[in-house]
């Protein structure tokens, strides 16, 4: 499911491209707007998005979380990111080392890299174009809500399988592959 939304309401600051501190105020003002989080259909088996239009160019994403869905590991392609809670819960998992973004398949990772977050209404983080995590709504029975932002548009999205200390690069998604 996706549908283009104009989001000038959140539109960052006019000139430059926006910051990571501009990524997250625009995630945390549409995650407020609940007319815009209401309008978000939400499928029990499955998460539902509706993209919108990022701060200064960048692209945004309204997404809804069954209970027990997850995006598996992956980066943003290079690009900046910010998110934020609208409802529910989301937990992050994060490796706070920066990963080489080219020339590889399989990483060893260090002891002490991994970083857990609990997020939840309102609250929200901002990232690097290094960023690898997964996001998650842990709860049993109650859908999440959050919004995402990129700047510059996800070029790509690489998806990496974990076992143990382990990242295995697995595939890399491309931008006509969510629409």
């Amino acid at each position: 499911m996706s549908h283009a939304v104009h989001a000038a309401a959140y539109s960052a600051a006019p000139s430059g491209a926006p910051t990571a501190a501009d990524l997250l105020d625009f995630a945390r003002r549409a995650a407020a707007d609940t007319a815009l989080v209401a309008s978000l259909p939400l499928d029990p088996q499955g998460r539902t998005w509706i993209r919108l239009e990022g701060p200064g160019g960048g692209e945004a994403w309204l997404i809804g979380w069954p209970p027990g869905s997850g995006t598996g590991w992956h980066d943003h392609g290079g690009s900046h990111g910010a998110f934020a809670a609208a409802a529910g819960q989301l937990t992050e998992q994060s490796l706070a080392a920066q990963l080489p973004t080219e020339g590889w398949k399989l990483l060893e990772l260090a002891d002490g890299v991994d970083r857990r977050r609990e997020l939840a209404d309102g609250q929200g983080r901002a990232f690097g174009p290094h960023h690898v995590h997964q996001v998650f709504n842990a709860s049993a029975q109650l859908h999440a809500v959050s919004v995402h932002a990129y700047y510059p548009p996800l070029p790509m999205m690489r998806r990496y399988s974990r076992s143990g200390q382990v990242l295995r690069l697995e595939e890399v998604e491309w931008p006509q592959e969510w629409s």
